[in-house]
């Protein structure tokens, strides 16, 4: 098993790298926001890997941190998704970002990844939302800049999160506008924050 590569990026093409492992060329599959995050050609690189061995392909697939391969390989347990799809999906949304998606049941989000349709997303949500403890999904999100705050289940803040996507708007602009909405009514009841974030909306 390939745990990782760590070498000189010797090329990038539109959906791989070549990475020099000691004068060895490695060709690693990656996504296009890997390839976004990835430093210039001759830099050193270091990618957490997963090696795909199936009866008609041998492909090495390359992450830049263990959280996006632990996603990843959590996202190939869903029947009917594969490494193509999971990677897809890694192509349009961050870890933290499919979490949340999870954890609200938000589809939309999730089906703008190429190749992947409703009932993917909907069989995904179904099969990893247990998976994820609450704590686990609020505290990866606290993290970053646009996060989600830390909320418990009853919280009113997360359940206007969870209408709005009922509504049909994706889990990202859910979540931005409950977080502006929360700025400005402080200890209000989900009704009260749900009417505030809808005007952010519009």
């Amino acid at each position: 098993m390939i745990s990782f590569v760590s070498g000189i990026l010797e090329q990038i093409t539109e959906d791989a790298v070549i990475v020099d492992v000691g004068g060895i060329g490695f060709e690693v599959t990656v996504s296009g926001d890997t390839i976004a995050r990835l430093p210039s050609t001759g830099e050193q690189i270091k990618l957490y890997t997963y090696f795909q061995v199936a009866q008609d392909v041998q492909r090495l697939y390359g992450f830049l941190s263990r959280d996006d391969l632990q996603i990843f390989r959590r996202l190939i347990t869903v029947s009917g998704l594969g490494p193509k799809g999971g990677q897809s999906i890694l192509s349009v949304m961050t870890p933290d970002e499919l979490r949340f998606a999870i954890l609200t049941g938000d589809t939309k989000s999730i089906t703008a990844a190429p190749g992947v349709g409703k009932k993917i997303a909907e069989r995904i949500i179904l099969e990893l939302k247990d998976k994820f403890s609450d704590e686990e999904l609020t505290s990866h999100m606290a993290t970053q800049s646009e996060a989600v705050p830390q909320m418990a289940a009853d919280d009113p803040g997360k359940e206007a999160m969870e209408a709005l996507v009922a509504l049909g708007y994706g889990g990202q602009e859910a979540m931005r506008a409950v977080r502006a909405a929360m700025g400005k009514t402080e200890n209000a009841d989900t009704e009260l924050i749900l009417k505030a974030a809808l005007k952010e909306l519009m």
